[in-house]
């Protein structure tokens, strides 16, 4: 496979490792305290760092918080399944997203540059702002329910007012995102360990000390549409973090392998997102009238303000990450659209901020119908992920077969990949469109979803279509040879 070139960097980054790319620092050495200067340009290999088996910790880590539990907690309260039912759709949706997630993973060592960046190959450099800007909001509505969920908690563990502990939380995860990469690599690694064990002991409180009230273990009714409503649900939450897995292994050495990068994403973050949302499933199930919070307070009586505690701080680094994706993204967005801007470390900083202040409003506006609002955001979100996810892994897996020309990624005129690539294009937009009449959402059940008696197989149907269609679609158009001839420039 022919190496991938990249424009030289204009200057040092702060992250490179003296120690070379393939071995840890030393504590001296140690960067987290150390702002990172690079955002969408390509990491050189000779700044390379870290092994597969950290992936494990950035997505366990950051999967253990309150969202992850009020997902879990749809099945439940939402849906009204019976909590083996329930268990059963969020392991099935899980092991089914995780591994469309994951094959995404492989793309970061390999090319060196954010996930969204790589877009501009499958789009062209000014087709892919379309979706660009909807993963765009994507973040943002997954920061401002975070902020949501991170508030309520720190409120209830510190007497603080919501809204206080909102702008609290939002203030620390912007912190975090202007530190950048490692701090946020450390902190997700110390979480696996700390809200891990908070999760654990929830578990065995609830089950084993407190007890759970009658009915949870016999209450709920069996209805498909529940069931597959929670396996879709279960499904985007791995599927959503298609867009951000490169942003975090982007540093890694070139040679860290695709089944490393699978393996050490998917086994973090399928684990990292059952056990919450098991978790969820339970409180819903236990007491599905009540707020799920409330409802986690109730059944932790004693040990309640330690854990909210707990995941209150924790959430602060699992919207870093929401931040710091969302920050790579507006930057490619606006480089793309003025290709002498050229931000680092400030750059990303007033992106941030920005985008803090943007998710602010409705984090503040929704608290008090959070849950029903969230649902309705998911299934949103599934129907314009999923022909995003279906183009770019065929492309990446099938077509080109990873590999690409770096320096094309940032030309204006979308070098070698040009300003639009209408394939791609015309399969999003028939993505979505194909989508439509098996949607079931609170806000619109479509013909085929009706039939079904609401059983929502929209993404399934997505991602079966998408995939063939852009391959073939590709090949008759005579850009299959093209894109494995392009022969990268030696850096």
């Amino acid at each position: 496979m022919s190496t991938p070139t990249s424009t030289p960097p204009s200057d040092a980054s702060v992250d490179q490792n003296p120690n070379g790319p393939d071995r840890p620092e030393n504590a001296a050495d140690s960067a987290v305290r150390t702002v990172e200067k690079r955002t969408i340009d390509h990491v050189p290999l000779d700044e390379r760092h870290g092994r597969a088996r950290d992936l494990f910790t950035v997505w366990f880590g950051s999967n253990i918080m309150l969202l992850t539990i009020t997902t879990g907690a749809l099945s439940t309260a939402l849906f009204g399944l019976p909590i083996w039912a329930a268990v059963i759709a969020i392991l099935i949706g899980n092991i089914v997203g995780g591994t469309v997630m994951a094959l995404h993973a492989a793309q970061g060592p390999q090319m060196g540059v954010p996930q969204m960046l790589q877009t501009r190959a499958q789009f062209g450099s000014y087709g892919s702002l379309l979706v660009v800007v909807l993963v765009i909001f994507m973040y943002l509505g997954f920061f401002a329910s975070n902020l949501v969920l991170g508030g309520q908690a720190l409120g209830n563990a510190t007497g603080l007012s919501t809204s206080t502990s909102i702008v609290i939380i939002g203030v620390i995860s912007v912190v975090a995102t202007i530190v950048g990469y490692r701090l946020i690599h450390t902190v997700t690694a110390i979480l696996s360990v700390v809200a891990g064990g908070a999760l654990l002991l929830s578990f065995i409180w609830i089950l084993a000390v407190h007890g759970t009230p009658s009915g949870t273990w016999s209450g709920g009714s069996f209805a498909w549409a529940g069931f597959m409503s929670t396996v879709s649900v279960a499904a985007l939450w791995q599927i959503a973090y298609a867009p951000y897995v490169s942003d975090y292994t982007r540093y890694m050495p070139r040679d860290t392998g695709v089944r490393a990068a699978f393996w050490g994403t998917y086994s973090g973050c399928v684990i990292g997102s059952v056990l919450p949302m098991l978790l969820g499933a339970l409180v819903g199930s236990a007491l599905p009238k009540a707020d799920t919070l409330d409802g986690m307070g109730s059944l932790l009586h004693g040990i309640s303000t330690g854990v909210f505690a707990i995941f209150a701080i924790g959430i602060t680094a699992t919207n870093a990450m929401n931040l710091y994706c969302g920050a790579l993204s507006t930057i490619t967005v606006g480089q793309t659209l003025f290709p002498k801007w050229k931000p680092q470390a400030l750059g990303r900083a007033v992106v941030s901020i920005v985008l803090f202040a943007i998710a602010l409003v409705p984090a503040l506006i929704s608290a008090d119908d959070f849950l029903s609002n969230y649902e309705n955001f998911l299934s949103v979100l599934l129907c314009v992920l999923i022909p995003w996810t279906a183009v770019n892994l065929v492309d990446y897996y099938l077509l080109r077969h990873g590999e690409y020309h770096i320096e094309s990624l940032f030309a204006r005129d979308g070098g070698h990949y040009g300003r639009f690539n209408w394939n791609a294009i015309a399969c999003y937009f028939i993505g979505i469109a194909v989508q439509i009449p098996f949607l079931s959402t609170t806000m619109f059940t479509g013909p085929a979803a009706k039939s079904m008696d609401g059983v929502d197989i929209s993404w399934i149907v997505g991602l079966v279509v998408i995939c063939p269609l852009y391959y073939f679609l590709v090949k008759i158009t005579g850009k299959a040879t093209a894109l494995e001839s392009d022969t990268p420039v030696a850096a």
